[in-house]
């Protein structure tokens, strides 16, 4: 592990929702290739988020259930508040794969 060992508490801290993701555009001013996404948390509103996951199309991220952190403070990006952090793995290809459910779960639902 790259990390320290954390306790329960601490990882408690972080609030995990799931989110559809609404928009998609480019986000040319960034400093790698990454897209502004617009994603649906239902009851708890819409946000935005930079995210560096180019290795998808714009049309094959609408409408993708996503693992997002929602309880960040919005972080300036060239720019972009990005409210949100969408949550992924780099596989062999270093290509950000999103984390997403297997099943339908309802928008804002919390993930633990």
């Amino acid at each position: 592990m790259d990390k320290p060992p954390i306790v329960y508490d601490d990882f408690a801290k972080v609030d995990m929702r799931i989110g559809r993701i609404l928009t998609v555009k480019p986000f040319e001013r960034a400093r790698n290739p990454s897209y502004k996404v617009e994603v649906d948390f239902g009851p708890l509103g819409k946000k935005w988020s930079s995210a560096q996951i180019t290795s998808y199309s714009e049309a094959e991220l609408v409408g993708r259930l996503v693992v997002c952190v929602v309880n960040m403070p919005p972080r300036n990006i060239a720019g972009f508040q990005s409210e949100v952090l969408i949550l992924g793995a780099k596989n062999a290809r270093s290509e950000v794969i999103l984390l997403s459910p297997l099943a339908e779960i309802a928008l804002g639902e919390q993930v633990f």
